[in-house]
């Protein structure tokens, strides 16, 4: 029989014993959790860190951005971006100004309706009234990686109206009475954006009408039923600013969040199994802290390296090379081409696939020199060859590197096709648009688009294109260094 003093001793142990192995396996899950590179990268060589990180880099830049986007506009209430809450309809009767900041080359030729849509807990249906057969409009959807997944409108399903249900990936049942057409989307976090064309100034209150027709219900409210079991609230991380994600590891710990959102697609299963070999996993914690200076090295190096390959991309652009269409669409229009949908991201987020809306560039002049306000430029038009569309056609102006509108003293930010009885023809029939920031004078004032007196970038936006433009028959005009 054990004595007294014995029993002690050895409980005194066991009491230690436990301790120990309670904080070792503590620890072990601590570390299992940060998930980092440390410990997931041992047998991988500091080449092969870096080439990973740049895959990476390219492949979530779309992710975090659309996650910094959406976090200021259906998240952050504090913030001036902030529009509406979750699943919640927010009609701005208005067009894009100066003033707007959080998004790079808005277009300022149609009134936005936006819905950040939460799909976790049951689907979302849209309510769209009738429309007047000549008013564009569109419903685009895009998913957290920026894939236009499907669209709604003048182009896609007309101008009829109807109840259209979107369904996020866990969601399998049959389509509910009263619905015109089910969507699905694969990812749990999605966005709608409807444009609404607006014809001119006084155009603006029928367009405030039609936008006051639109509704957005989950489908237990339209169908009048009992709303499921909802899903907890997202715990949002603080998203890192657009600087930051440029150079930041931390970039990786957004990208982890927003992946919690994206079940792996079976074409990605090999490629979500290479990155979590560095630490990238949906859900799990990157903490660039925990990480040697060799592999913090390797990934800063990885991520100049992505970059370096959008700057030659970008490159391709300038030259036509590359179509700018070419970065915006579907999953199977892509092909899973990560560089394309991360210039499409970099570049203008949230743009229009080509069959909805192309949108032709100028970053150089015709003899391939960047553009600068302190230069005056020309752009014509030849009689007969504006740009074909069966809807209708813009140019905007941006300044660089920001993409944003310009601020000008007739608060002019583009010229477009709803604008041609103001614009004054040339003695051919032809159309002359004179690019510069001061005014070309008052007679030809009214086809002056105003430029800032540094860098800037000219867009053109092509709605519902004729195949003329989107098979590259039809050419932009070249824009003339005065």
């Amino acid at each position: 029989m054990m004595t007294n003093r014995k029993l002690v001793s050895f409980s005194l142990i066991l009491l230690i014993f436990i301790s120990l192995s309670c904080k070792k396996e503590a620890s072990k899950e601590n570390t299992e959790s940060n998930n980092s590179v440390s410990d997931n990268s041992k047998e991988l060589s500091l080449e092969e860190v870096r080439s990973i990180t740049k895959e990476a880099y390219i492949y979530g830049f779309p992710l975090v951005d659309n996650t910094r986007i959406q976090y200021a506009y259906f998240v952050d209430k504090q913030n001036p971006e902030f529009k509406a809450p979750w699943n919640t309809i927010r009609n701005i009767s208005r067009v894009f100004t100066s003033e707007d900041r959080a998004l790079q080359t808005p277009n300022s030729d149609t009134p936005y309706s936006w819905i950040g849509l939460d799909l976790r807990s049951e689907p979302i249906v849209f309510v769209i009234p009738p429309i007047e057969k000549n008013r564009y409009w569109s419903l685009q959807l895009i998913d957290m990686y920026t894939h236009n997944f499907a669209y709604l409108g003048s182009r896609a399903t007309g101008n009829s109206g109807g109840a259209f249900m979107l369904a996020g990936p866990d969601w399998n049942g049959d389509t509910p009475k009263g619905i015109t057409k089910v969507i699905k989307c694969e990812t749990q976090i999605a966005l709608g954006i409807i444009r609404t064309q607006l014809f001119d100034p006084g155009d603006l209150k029928n367009v405030k009408a039609l936008q006051e027709k639109y509704s957005v219900k989950t489908l237990s409210a339209y169908l009048g039923k009992p709303a499921p079991t909802k899903a907890k609230p997202i715990d949002f991380i603080k998203p890192l600013t657009q600087d930051e994600q440029k150079n930041s590891l931390e970039f990786f710990n957004n990208l982890n969040f927003a992946l919690q959102f994206c079940p792996v697609h079976p074409s990605e299963k090999d490629l979500r199994a290479r990155f979590a070999k560095i630490g990238i996993q949906e859900g799990k914690v990157f903490n660039p802290e925990s990480l040697s200076p060799d592999v913090k090295n390797a990934m800063n190096e990885g991520i100049k390296d992505a970059w370096l390959e959008m700057d030659v991309l970008k490159k391709k652009l300038i030259t036509g090379e590359v179509f700018s269409g070419d970065g915006f669409g579907t999953r199977e229009f892509l092909k899973n081409n990560y560089l394309f949908r991360m210039s499409g991201a970099f570049l203008g987020i949230y743009g229009n696939s080509k069959e909805e809306a192309i949108y032709p560039t100028y970053y150089v002049d015709a003899k391939g020199e960047k553009l600068d306000g302190k230069n005056q430029y020309i752009l014509r038009f030849p009689k007969g060859q504006l740009p074909p569309v069966n809807s209708f056609w813009s140019l905007t102006m941006y300044d660089q590197p920001a993409s944003l509108l310009v601020a000008n003293p007739i608060n002019r930010y583009l010229l477009n096709s709803p604008m041609m009885p103001q614009f004054k023809k040339d003695p051919d029939g032809g159309l002359t648009f004179y690019i510069q920031a001061v005014s070309p004078g008052k007679e030809k004032e009214s086809n002056w688009l105003p430029a800032p007196k540094g860098p800037f970038a000219l867009i053109m936006r092509l709605y519902w294109p004729k195949q003329a433009a989107i098979d590259g028959t039809w050419k932009q005009p070249p824009l003339n260094k005065v």
